[in-house]
């Protein structure tokens, strides 16, 4: 009788896992699709499958946001949420990749959802009208696997921080200004960003990209990378830029790595943390309006 049990057991088991992999295999138009990517050593049909059943959320549908996001569709990120609440416009339109000029003036994630579907009807967009604040953080960040932050004020790069070490969920944070950026990735257990930056700058230190302008290029320059950690862990390819604080000044085309040690006495990351609660950064100079 054991001998028998053990016997259906294993074919019950063998029969599932075969209907599993029926559920999970690619339809003929995603080999095609996604052909680069399943002859690309190291990656393949795995890759592509962890990819399609991953949730990323972009902070942000800007400079950063767009390239980000262009990439992580196409690449075939099953579900991408949009977090922005502010309209196209004519500014925008020298570094904003996914708006035309038809677009001024209409809501930036009703425009994303239109053009990331057209590049790949396998994406599921979700649309969240708000900016980010210390009341939504964690309920929106809590149901993706990675986060993309993309944003131009401190409000939202400490949130998504402090928010994402609280949940256990990696991220990677992005800046752009005048003609330099930078960029670094957090999984559990590395160096987050108040590692590197403990508190915010204060107010009269900060200057924005309407401040002092930036180089529309540059955008595309980060954003891409960020598309690219976010597809590294997802997948388990390659090595992201944990405890790394990568720099590029794009006058030079120099790019610099600077190794940074995980602090064991962070605020929110170390061993005894004095950050329990999401606390917001109230100067927001890029924010025009909050709903």
């Amino acid at each position: 009788h054991h001998v028998w049990s053990k016997l259906l057991r294993s074919q019950v088991d063998t029969r599932f896992e075969k209907i599993q992999e029926m559920k999970n295999d690619l339809t003929s138009e995603q080999k095609r699709r996604y052909n680069r990517h399943l002859i690309l050593d190291g990656f393949g049909k795995e890759g592509q499958q962890r990819l399609l059943q991953s949730k990323v959320l972009i902070v942000g549908a800007g400079g950063l946001g767009s390239p980000a996001s262009m990439y992580l569709a196409a690449a075939g990120v099953g579900t991408i949420g949009l977090v922005d609440g502010d309209f196209v416009s004519s500014t925008n339109l020298q570094r904003q990749i996914l708006y035309t000029t038809s677009d001024v003036g209409q809501l930036k994630i009703d425009v994303a959802e239109k053009r990331l579907k057209a590049m790949n009807p396998d994406v599921n967009i979700i649309k969240h009208e708000i900016f980010l604040n210390e009341d939504n953080a964690l309920d929106l960040i809590r149901d993706y696997d990675f986060v993309v932050e993309g944003t131009d004020n401190f409000s939202s790069k400490y949130l998504v921080n402090d928010a994402c070490v609280m949940l256990g969920k990696a991220f990677t944070i992005g800046g752009i200004n005048r003609y330099g950026g930078q960029m670094m990735t957090h999984q559990p257990g590395t160096a987050c960003y108040r590692c590197i930056f403990p508190e915010p700058p204060a107010m009269a230190e900060v200057e924005t990209c309407s401040m002092v302008g930036v180089l529309g290029s540059l955008a595309g320059m980060v954003g891409t990378v960020q598309a690219t950690e976010a597809i590294k862990c997802l997948t388990g390819i390659g090595t992201p830029l944990t405890n790394v604080l990568l720099t590029v000044d794009a006058l030079t085309m120099m790019w610099h790595r600077f190794d940074i040690n995980k602090n064991n006495k962070c605020e929110i990351c170390g061993d005894h943390p004095s950050i329990t609660s999401i606390r917001e950064y109230a100067y927001k100079p890029c924010t025009k309006r909050n709903k």
